[in-house]
C-alpha cells in the first residue's frame, strides 16, 4: 500500500510517505516555508496543511495524489473532549476540533484526486507510538513503548506494547496532567518561547542546582499506577519570571535544574512500571518529552530496559511518519525499520553545480571534499556542511551541519555568535563509532544525538569546545557503513589533529529552520562568518566568494 502520513493540527506540520511498509520520504513543512516549527500551535492555525511537504513526498516517489491508497491524519477528533472539562485553559480549542473534523475535506481539496473517505484519523499518541515502535532498527518485536508530550486528544501520555503489527495500550494519563505542558510553562516563565525553546531549559539546568526539587514534587510526581500528577505549579513562587531580553540569574538556573530532576524521577517511575508489565528488553520512546536527552540518558543508565531507542523525530513531526506506519501495519503491510534520519530532500551533483553557477559564486571541485574539509577544520575554519538528503527531525546529523575544531575552547562562543544564540547553549560532537567508547561514557551507539554522555577526564582538555559545563556532551556516533562521507572526513581530521571528534551543530541561525535546499545554504553562508561551504563535492571559500577578478560562477582550477 502507498500511504501518506500527515501531521498538521498543533505544530511541526509534516508529511511522510510509506510504500509497502518501507519509509520512502519524510519532511517538515518548516524546511519549505522557512518558518520555524511551521506555525505556532494555536487553534487559528490548525487548518493549515503541510502542502509543500506533501507535494515533495509524492514527487520523490513519482506519485500523484490519485495514486495514494490511504492518508493517515495524526489526530482523532472523535476522542477529544471539551478543553474546559479537561481542565485546560484553551478557550478556542473548539475551533481546533472543528478543523480536525474537517481535515479529510481539507486534504481532498488540497490533493486533487484524493477522496475524503481515504483519510483515516490516527489517535495522536498512537501515531507517536507507531513512529517509534515500528521504526526502530534491529529486533523490535516485541518492544515496550512510552510516549509523553504536551497533549493529544484527551491525554498527555501513552504506555503501550508492540507485538507484531499490534499496539496494545497499557496506560494513559488524562489531561490536564501533562509533563510536556509543565515543561512548556517553565520555558515561558524563564523567558523563552514555549512549544519551541524547551531544549534551552534543559541546557540552562546544567548551570543550576536542584535545590527546589523537594518543593516541586508537591506538584509533579508519579502516582505509582503508570500515571502521574503534573499541573498547577506556581512558578513565580520559585523564581521571578524572566523577560525575554533580561539576563538569566542563578535562581532561574536552579529552577531549571530542579524541574529537570523532578521530570527525570517521574520518567524513571513510568519506565519501571511499564517494564514491570512487559518485561521486554527494548524500550522505544517518542513524543516531545523524548527529545530531553538528559532524561533519556538517565532512563538508559538507571532504568530496567537493556536498550532504549528514541525516534529522531520524536516531536509532533514524527506523528506524520507514525500515522503512515500505523495504517500500514493495520492494513497488513510489515513496517520496516527507518533506514536513517536522512529522509528529506537531496540534489544531484549536476543540480548543485547549477545552483552555484546561478548564484554567480566562485567554487572548486576538489579531488576529495572530505579531505578539503578536514584540512580547513584542522586550520580552525568553520565549515558549512551540506551533503545528501536532509534530516527529518530537529537534529543535524551530518547532512545539514556547521562543523568546527573541538580542540579550541573558543569555538563554542564563536559558533554561538555565528548562529546568534545564547552563550549557555552547548554544541555537540560527532565521533567515529569505533572510537566513541574510549572518549564518552553513555549509551552506544548513539547515531541520532538523543543521549548525553560523560566525557572521559583525559579528553576534556583535548576537546573543550564540546564539553558542557557539567562535563557531558550530546554525541552523535558515525557508522562508516551508513555515513561513509562523514566517516571519511572524521578519519582525515584525526590524521591531521589526532582527534577523532568534530564539533557538529545545526546549519542555521537563531530563529530560522535548519538549512534544507541549496538556496538556503548559500544564503546562510553568505550572511554568516563561515569560512567554507562544502556543498556536495564542491567547495565555496569565503575568501574567494566575491572574487571580482574572476568570472562569476566560474569553477576555480
Amino acid at each position: 500500500m502507498r500511504i501518506l502520513g500527515v501531521n498538521a493540527l498543533f505544530h511541526d506540520p509534516a508529511a511522510a510517505l510509506v510504500v509497502d511498509g518501507r519509509v520512502v520520504a519524510a519532511a517538515e513543512e518548516e524546511r519549505f516555508s522557512r518558518r520555524k516549527h511551521g506555525k505556532r500551535p494555536v487553534p487559528f492555525s490548525a487548518w493549515e496543511l503541510p502542502e509543500r511537504a506533501i507535494a515533495w513526498c509524492l514527487s520523490e516517489a513519482s506519485l500523484r495524489p490519485q495514486d495514494i491508497d490511504l492518508v493517515g491524519y495524526s489526530y482523532d477528533p472523535l476522542l477529544a473532549e471539551d478543553a474546559y472539562e479537561l481542565g485546560l485553559d484553551d478557550p478556542w480549542d473548539h475551533l481546533r476540533q472543528t478543523y480536525a473534523r474537517e481535515a479529510p475535506a481539507f486534504l481532498a481539496e488540497a490533493l486533487a484526486g484524493l477522496a475524503p473517505q481515504q483519510v483515516s484519523f490516527v489517535p495522536h499518541h498512537e501515531a507517536h507510538a507507531a513512529s517509534a515502535a515500528y521504526a526502530v532498527d534491529g529486533d523490535a518485536d516485541p518492544c515496550s513503548v512510552l510516549v509523553l508530550d504536551g497533549r493529544g486528544e484527551s491525554t498527555s501520555h501513552l504506555a503501550a506494547r508492540r507485538t507484531g503489527g499490534h499496539l496494545e495500550p497499557l496506560a494513559g494519563q488524562r489531561l490536564p496532567h501533562s509533563l510536556g505542558l509543565v515543561y512548556e510553562e517553565l520555558t515561558e516563565h524563564l523567558g523563552f518561547l514555549r512549544s519551541s525553546d524547551e531544549y534551552k531549559v534543559m541546557a540552562l539546568a546544567a548551570y543550576g542546582t536542584p535545590r527546589m526539587a523537594a518543593e516541586l514534587r508537591r506538584y509533579v510526581y508519579a502516582t505509582g499506577d503508570g500515571g502521574f500528577h503534573a499541573t498547577g505549579v506556581p512558578w513565580a513562587q520559585f523564581a521571578p519570571p524572566r523577560g525575554g531580553d533580561e539576563a538569566w540569574n542563578q535562581q532561574h538556573a536552579d529552577l531549571a535544574a530542579s524541574a529537570q530532576k523532578v521530570l527525570e524521577e517521574v520518567l524513571l517511575d513510568l519506565v519501571r512500571w511499564l517494564h514491570g508489565r512487559t518485561h521486554d528488553r527494548l524500550l522505544a520512546m517518542a513524543g516531545g518529552v523524548a527529545l530531553n536527552c538528559v532524561a533519556n540518558s538517565r532512563i538508559a543508565r538507571e532504568g530496567p530496559f537493556d536498550k532504549v531507542w528514541v525516534q529522531p523525530a520524536a516531536g509532533d513531526a514524527g506523528t506524520a511518519l507514525g500515522s503512515a506506519l500505523r495504517i500500514a501495519a493495520i492494513g497488513g503491510d510489515r513496517p520496516r525499520p527507518m533506514p536513517g534520519a536522512d529522509l528529506g530532500r537531496g540534489w544531484s551533483d549536476a543540480e548543485l553545480e547549477a545552483w552555484l553557477k546561478r548564484a554567480a559564486v566562485c567554487y572548486e571541485r576538489p579531488a576529495d571534499i572530505a579531505a578539503t574539509v578536514a584540512d580547513a577544520l584542522a586550520d580552525n575554519a568553520i565549515v558549512a556542511w551540506f551533503q545528501g538528503r536532509a534530516e527529518f527531525g530537529p537534529r543535524a546529523l551530518g547532512h545539514r551541519s556547521l562543523l568546527a575544531h573541538p580542540g579550541h575552547a573558543g569555538n563554542l562562543e564563536r559558533l554561538n555568535d555565528v548562529k546568534g544564540r545564547e552563550q549557555f547553549r552547548p554544541v555537540a560532537p560527532m565521533v567515529l563509532a569505533d572510537r566513541a567508547a574510549e572518549i564518552f561514557d553513555g549509551p552506544l551507539p548513539s547515531p541520532y544525538m538523543l543521549f548525553v554522555h560523560h566525557v572521559a577526564e583525559p579528553w576534556r582538555e583535548r576537546i573543550p569546545a564540546v564539553v558542557h559545563v557539567d562535563g557531558t556532551a550530546r554525541i552523535q556516533t558515525v557508522d562508516p557503513k551508513r555515513e561513509p562521507l562523514v566517516a571519511r572526513m572524521l578519519r582525515q581530521f584525526e590524521r591531521r589533529t589526532g582527534l577523532p571528534v568534530v564539533v557538529n551543530t545545526s546549519l542555521n541561525t537563531a530563529g530560522r529552520p535548519m538549512v534544507d535546499d541549496p538556496r538556503d545554504a548559500l544564503e546562510c553562508f553568505g550572511s554568516s562568518p563561515v569560512d567554507l561551504l562544502a556543498i556536495g563535492p564542491f567547495a565555496v571559500r569565503r575568501a574567494r566568494m566575491f572574487d571580482r577578478d574572476r568570472a562569476a560562477g566560474e569553477e576555480l582550477p
